[in-house]
């Protein structure tokens, strides 16, 4: 049964945008939160190393260690380091994007990746990649990078953040069957692009809510 989940954050905006989700969907589970925002800065500036797989690593052991029955890593950078974690804990390791890429991997046709940090780029690429194989699909995918995008938001203007976002999208969007946006922090933006583009536009956080309360709810 899964009484206590731990999710670890890399952002810390992540910690108050899920932690009210969770407490309205599980209301009973004993959720805990756990950020750490200088694993995304290193990967940003320094890219994967050893380094910054033992501090996932370490990460999920700290979070086993306090009783968790699942952790839920929701930072999209961290997926290469969360293979090897889920080697060292017992705990099962949910990826924040583990739900969405096993939405759009069940449907044929080209998708286009729209990433703000370099560092989410290769880990969405393999990942997507991983769930159409498992699905018996080839699924074709281009990658559009928008770091001023993550640079504007860094400052704080969220307003030039979501121009340059959507403007990506807009330049991707005649090339490719769906959009995804490959990082949670642009998840605000999936329902207008979708209204503005005509395609399916899909985002993490709401596939990553309905995957743990029906992990929980099969659990009881």
């Amino acid at each position: 049964m899964i009484r206590r989940i731990a999710f670890i954050h890399t952002v810390a905006m992540l910690v108050e945008r899920f932690r009210p989700r969770f407490q309205s969907e599980l209301p009973d589970a004993d959720c805990f939160h756990m950020l750490d925002e200088s694993v995304l800065q290193d990967l940003i500036r320094q890219g994967p190393s050893s380094g910054i797989t033992r501090r996932i690593a370490t990460l999920s052991q700290a979070a086993a260690d306090a009783g968790a029955d699942l952790i839920v890593f929701t930072c999209s950078s961290t997926s290469p380091a969360i293979d090897t974690a889920r080697q060292t804990v017992s705990v099962p390791i949910l990826k924040i994007d583990d739900p969405l890429y096993a939405r759009v991997a069940s449907a044929p046709g080209r998708v286009g990746l729209i990433c703000t940090t370099p560092s989410t780029v290769a880990p969405s690429r393999a990942l997507l990649t991983a769930h159409a194989q498992g699905a018996g699909r080839d699924i074709p995918a281009e990658s559009l990078l928008c770091a001023a995008a993550f640079d504007a938001l860094a400052s704080g203007r969220r307003d030039l953040h979501d121009r340059l976002v959507c403007k990506a999208a807009t330049e991707l969007a005649p090339r490719v069957d769906r959009i995804v946006l490959a990082q949670a922090s642009l998840a605000h933006l999936s329902e207008p692009l979708a209204e503005q583009l005509g395609l399916p536009v899909f985002a993490s956080p709401e596939l990553l809510v309905q995957e743990v309360v029906a992990r929980v709810r099969d659990s009881a």
